[in-house]
């Protein structure tokens, strides 16, 4: 498929996507993610005990913050202190609902697990680079916290990752920078499992409506670049510090 897009890549084609680990020394892991020009740092952290509601169940919880620092954006962000905006609130329900979901929560006991998801610069896409950067901070996390026998076993059970699609100009395109975001008729943000079973699917129509078959599309799009990038987690856990 010839290059398309402003960055010279083709439709199918990932930005190019790096991990860097253990930014934050005191979090139990962290991680930042770079998906192009956009960079979230997404970092670990175990608190004993679990919310008030959950206390008896012998389960555990996993929570998530999200915010765009001030100078993420060309037009520096206020910071979100007394109340969050509806998108914020969404988007950290997202990613807590998107790592649950790889979880054994009865294995992790009365415990409670803090992902904070902080951009540092946001070039579009970053909802699903703090699930991708995430759940490769999370993995690490629990990889540590049973080689410092606080579990007997991880209760991670699958991989995550999330990327976006959409239609720009009538035009399928995989992992959408803020160009392309913008002016996007139809925008999707997809996350599976390491099994290509889907955990969430984020859609609107922003112009005019699409078709099932356009649907089909996308989500044929998104399976592809989501095999590429659990292909990266897995690569960046290899290279990963203890």
């Amino acid at each position: 498929m010839p290059p398309t897009r402003r960055d010279g890549r083709s439709a199918a084609d990932l930005r190019p996507t790096r991990f860097s680990w253990d930014p934050m020394g005191f979090a139990l892991s962290s991680v930042t993610v770079h998906t192009g020009r956009t960079a979230v740092l997404c970092s670990v952290c175990l608190e004993e005990g679990v919310p008030r509601w959950r206390q008896g169940s012998g389960c555990g919880w996993l929570s998530a913050d999200y915010r765009l620092l001030p100078a993420s954006t060309p037009t520096r962000q206020p910071r979100e202190l007394l109340k969050l905006s509806g998108r914020t609130q969404e988007i950290q329900r997202l990613i807590a609902r998107s790592l649950r979901a790889c979880l054994d929560l009865e294995a992790l006991g009365e415990r409670s697990l803090q992902i904070d998801c902080d951009v540092l610069q946001a070039d579009a896409g970053t909802r699903t680079a703090a699930i991708t950067g995430s759940w490769v901070a999370l993995a690490l996390g629990l990889r540590r916290l049973e080689r410092q026998g606080v579990l007997s076993a991880s209760p991670l059970r699958q991989q995550v990752a999330a990327v976006s699609v959409g239609l720009v100009d009538g035009q399928a395109l995989l992992d959408l920078d803020y160009s392309e975001d913008s002016r996007a008729e139809v925008d999707l943000n997809v996350v599976t499992d390491g099994n290509a079973n889907l955990l969430e699917i984020q859609g609107t129509a922003e112009g005019a409506p699409f078709s099932r078959a356009q649907l089909g599309q996308l989500l044929d799009l998104a399976e592809l670049g989501l095999e590429r990038l659990q292909q990266s987690q897995r690569q960046a856990l290899e290279e990963a510090p203890n």
